[in-house]
């Protein structure tokens, strides 16, 4: 396995990554994308969980592992036990960062809480992902990011309004907090340059989803007007849908700016429509939104897609299929740009994964190798970042501890 010196804007920063499932290995895996020495704590024997999650998994190979545990070292240890304890405070000593996504409480009961940590490292920034925060009165609730993306409103206005609430096909809300609680991380480091302070970055899933939720919250508070389930389509702003083809594709459209939906008129045959008081601007076509849309429909379904969308584009129009995977695969601007890499590895020969983003002119992040094998770099870490023996690393293996 290729272990290939970072270059990215982190490289010499070195990461702690003590979380499991999702959302905290989501941020070791940002923060390892962009350089960063990520050392991944897992428990001795059993791993983090993510080793075994996926819907396909090939001769028992997780393929979601590789990904969110790229660019990683994993060492095993028993943080439940005094002498794991003391051995992660001095993996401690040799960091910057510390992620960790247990329960609120949880690193407090190992007598691992941040005041402990900044004992042995003062500078050291403590990032922590949970569900609902480290404070409030619902903060020891057990959190994953499906109940946070329902709190943080998301869920109430997915799917079909004749339906109940949907999700996505992601853990997005996971994702979200990882993603918040990097740029945290970001900011922290910076702060500490400035000053040599550390600190706690404190992302809950349910304010990263709230983040993302634009007006909803003022739209209420202001005007009494709750967002519902929508389908396709945001209400009053058109056109903006999926409108289907000759050759029985959909298309998506997004002409909804009046510039925009001038340039569609035009290219439809129908530039008189930039004039009509129930076109003519952005408020119109959203109170004429269902007329609209379907006049739009009428002309796509007389077109291939191919056809349509090269008058599209040649027309200056947004539009483009609803890409699955193998149409990523396929897309000559993926292969253009590398949104896609292909990685090495043992089992498969190479793995297709979404590349680093984002994209850095000066000092870009890599995929180095993928997923590690459980305790693959103990030897590696406690003997050469800690200088522990080779009797020292067996008497710990052997008493349970690594």
């Amino acid at each position: 396995m290729p272990q290939d010196q970072p270059t990215g804007p982190l490289a010499g920063v070195r990461v702690i990554e003590a979380g499991q499932l999702l959302a905290g290995p989501f941020a070791g895996q940002l923060m390892g994308d962009l350089g960063a020495d990520v050392v991944k704590v897992e428990p001795p024997g059993v791993g983090d969980p993510m080793r075994q999650w996926g819907r396909e998994k090939p001769h028992g190979h997780s393929l979601w592992w590789p990904i969110v545990a790229r660019n990683k070292r994993s060492v095993t240890l028993n943080l439940r036990e005094e002498a794991g304890q003391e051995l992660f405070l001095r993996l401690v000593e040799h960091a910057d960062v510390v992620v960790e996504n247990f329960r609120p409480g949880t690193l407090e009961r190992w007598n691992l809480g941040y005041e402990r940590l900044k004992e042995r490292n003062p500078g050291i920034i403590l990032v922590r992902v949970s569900g609902y925060g480290q404070t409030g009165p619902y903060s020891e609730r057990a959190g994953y990011g499906s109940i946070g993306e329902a709190m943080g409103g998301l869920r109430y206005i997915t799917g079909e309004p004749d339906r109940p609430p949907s999700r996505t096909g992601l853990s997005i809300g996971d994702s979200l907090a990882a993603t918040h609680a990097t740029v945290g991380t970001l900011a922290a480091l910076l702060h500490r340059e400035r000053t040599g302070e550390g600190q706690i970055v404190d992302s809950a899933i349910y304010e990263a989803v709230l983040a993302m939720t634009e007006s909803l919250v003022t739209e209420w508070d202001v005007a009494g007007y709750q967002r519902e389930r929508t389908g396709p389509i945001l209400p009053n702003v058109a056109p903006s849908n999926v409108y289907p083809t000759a050759d029985g594709h959909t298309i998506l459209i997004a002409a909804n700016q009046d510039s925009v939906f001038g340039r569609l008129a035009d290219l439809m045959g129908e530039p008189e429509w930039k004039q009509l008081p129930s076109y003519a601007t952005h408020g119109a076509r959203g109170a004429n939104q269902e007329e609209l849309d379907q006049r739009i429909a009428d002309w796509t379904a007389k077109h291939d897609a191919d056809a349509l969308l090269q008058l599209l584009h040649e027309g200056g129009v947004p539009a483009g299929r609803i890409y699955r995977a193998e149409d990523m695969l396929e897309d000559p601007h993926y292969e253009a740009r590398e949104a896609i890499v292909r990685v090495p590895h043992e089992a498969f020969g190479t793995l297709a994964m979404p590349n680093v983003v984002p994209r850095l002119s000066g000092t870009p992040g890599s995929v180095r190798w993928v997923g590690p094998k459980l305790g693959e770099h103990n030897d590696e870490v406690y003997g050469g970042l800690l200088g522990l023996g080779a009797d020292e690393i067996a008497e710990l293996s052997g008493a349970g501890v690594i």
